[in-house]
């Protein structure tokens, strides 16, 4: 058997030799010709699975070691037989960690200010969960979640706008179905928001229509934290200078959710394959505290030093992303 993975997924290397024939290339180097006598890939959002990539190849199974899987189409995928996987939460917990070190360090505070989530599944409701027992009042928008029954504070996304004065994004990338979220911030909803109101973005950068974002940032109305970017890695150098954080795509770079994301994406593959693999050291699914310490979370990371980096090189984005010294989790 042959897997190719990619050479930047963390933790993984000498785990699958001795089962399989196994090949570490750069995002660019999954081309239809090297993955034709493949059987099973092992990959991260840089790389486009679909008929471009898999046509008339042997490749029957492929992993992603990320949450994100709109770099995958999984409709053609299960057309032509491939098993497609991902890892849904592994690293959810580094997400709510960017998030709310960033907030506690501007001084968001509890009681006076409103936090709105979009989107609530294992980011989200993190991100809410923590908010929560930090002692704020948060909202959530997610009309899947909603309509499905699930218990929350849910609110119409205009009504969240207008109540609350801290957004943060966590949902998926969709274009189409009846909650698409492709530039589901543009214009019209991005002028709905409070005046002087924060914007988070550790999502998907498509899910922020960046130009309409840019605009309104000239105008003073809104303040943005930016992980995602529309374009990456060629992203709108105005709207860089703009944000009051930009950080290139590492709000899930923690050590323990990259270990995390390594260990469901090799779980899936012994799955599928019936082998058992070697996962010493990888750390397993995530468990919300006895305590959220607030402290601990403000002093576990500091995302003005990632911008700072950033607005100084943003030609090395796509550097800063790989060579990026994985940051460990608050210790609660």
């Amino acid at each position: 058997m042959k897997i190719l993975i990619d050479k930047f997924i963390p933790y993984i290397e000498g785990r699958l030799e001795p089962y399989a024939k196994v090949e570490y290339l750069l995002p660019s180097d999954f081309t239809a010709e090297s993955v034709k006598d493949a059987d099973a890939l092992i990959v991260r959002t840089r790389t486009k699975c679909n008929q471009e990539l898999l046509e008339g190849s042997k490749v029957k199974f492929v992993a992603t070691a990320t949450i994100g899987i709109d770099h995958i189409d999984q409709i053609w995928c299960k057309a032509n037989g491939i098993t497609v996987s991902n890892a849904p939460g592994c690293n959810a917990p580094a997400v709510a960690q960017y998030v709310w070190s960033s907030l506690l360090r501007r001084d968001v505070r509890a009681g006076r200010d409103k936090i709105g989530v979009v989107g609530c599944g294992h980011v989200g409701s993190i991100v809410a969960d923590w908010g929560r027992r930090l002692g704020y009042e948060v909202f959530v928008s997610d009309p899947p979640r909603q309509r499905a029954g699930i218990t929350d504070s849910y609110l119409e996304l205009s009504e969240l706008l207008e109540k609350c004065n801290v957004v943060t994004i966590h949902t998926p990338l969709t274009y189409k179905g009846e909650f698409p979220t492709y530039h589901l911030f543009n214009e019209e909803s991005l002028q709905k928001m409070r005046p002087g109101a924060l914007l988070i973005n550790a999502a998907r950068g498509e899910v922020v229509d960046n130009e309409a974002l840019l605009s309104i940032l000239k105008k003073g109305d809104i303040s943005a934290i930016i992980d995602t970017w529309e374009g990456e890695p060629e992203i709108n150098r105005q709207l860089l200078e703009l944000v009051d954080i930009a950080t290139p795509h590492i709000a899930g770079y923690s050590e323990e959710g990259k270990r995390r994301g390594t260990r469901m994406a090799i779980e899936s593959l012994e799955r599928y394959f019936g082998i058992t693999i070697d996962k010493t050291g990888l750390t397993e699914a995530y468990q919300p505290p006895a305590e959220i310490n607030r402290q601990a979370i403000e002093d576990s990371y500091d995302a003005l030093t990632d911008s700072k980096m950033l607005k100084a090189a943003p030609k090395d984005f796509e550097k800063f992303r790989s060579e990026y010294n994985f940051r460990k989790e608050p210790q609660q």
